[in-house]
């Protein structure tokens, strides 16, 4: 009720977190695409209510439920999880760092839930006019996303491995904000445009400069975001496969290692459409 209150859309969920209610259709011969059309309970994450009557049928109908969920892509908060697995072996809260230096954001203040294994729940609130699908190690190794259609298991749940609770000082925040270049990795790749016809004016010798200058000037702390900042700029104004060699050799000499330049500039031409 007090996830609801918030307008956050709750089911209830058993000790294996998976929805408590079972399909009114499991007997069908064929497989239901109905998401709640029937007006029957048991349509999982689409049951999903901030309305305190129907939240009260739904747990009336599933005494047994040890925890609730909480339904993601909806009004208001349009809420995106960051699932930091622990149990694949992966190091996630590393491999998001290393994401968000690459693509130069940083995740807010927000709600921050503990799973039983040692995980971590980062609650992300998105627009409403971008749906962000779920999916399962593409962000990277040992990073899920639960979007649209997905739900994430509240905290107070218990499941068969322990209690999930919120980070300490993170309780009462609203989601925040997704960060946009966040945004941008999480939500389907629009297609990509066509490049514009070839001419035979060369790239601005002036801007390549800059921008390799740019990158000498880094500091130790600097030198990948710098990297990759003047990748992005390079490739948006035509200068990319130009500039690939003087950004490398600008990499180098600040003390980054040729994998490392080779691997930053490669990410600059993914994010801009141009791999």
């Amino acid at each position: 009720m007090s996830a609801a209150e918030r307008g956050l859309a709750v089911i209830p969920l058993s000790r294996t977190k998976l929805p408590a209610l079972r399909s009114p259709h499991h007997e069908d011969p064929q497989p239901s695409a109905c998401r709640g059309e029937c007006g029957r309970t048991g349509h999982g994450v689409y049951d999903a209510s901030t309305d305190p009557l129907r939240i009260r049928e739904l747990f009336a109908a599933a005494p047994w439920a040890s925890g609730y969920g909480i339904a993601c892509g909806l009004a208001p908060y349009h809420l995106i999880g960051v699932d930091l697995d622990t149990k694949s072996g992966a190091d996630a809260p590393a491999a998001l760092r290393e994401l968000a230096l690459r693509h130069l954001f940083t995740i807010p203040e927000t709600v921050v839930v503990m799973t039983p294994s040692g995980g971590r729940h980062i609650w992300l609130s998105g627009p409403p006019d971008t749906v962000v699908p779920n999916s399962a190690g593409r962000l990277a190794p040992g990073i899920d996303i639960r979007g649209a259609g997905g739900y994430l298991v509240g905290p107070g749940s218990r499941t068969e491995h322990g209690i999930y609770s919120t980070v300490p000082g993170t309780a009462h925040l609203p989601p925040a904000a997704c960060p946009p270049a966040l945004l941008r990795l999480l939500a389907p790749s629009p297609r990509r445009r066509p490049s514009p016809p070839a001419t035979d004016a060369p790239p601005s010798a002036q801007q390549g400069h800059g921008l390799v200058q740019f990158v000498l000037a880094a500091h130790e702390g600097q030198r990948n975001t710098r990297l990759f900042w003047a990748a992005c700029r390079a490739y948006e104004n035509g200068l990319g496969e130009a500039l690939v060699g003087p950004l490398t050799d600008a990499a180098l000499r600040v003390g980054l290692t040729l994998r490392e330049a080779r691997s930053t500039i490669a990410s600059a031409a993914r994010l801009t459409g141009h791999d």
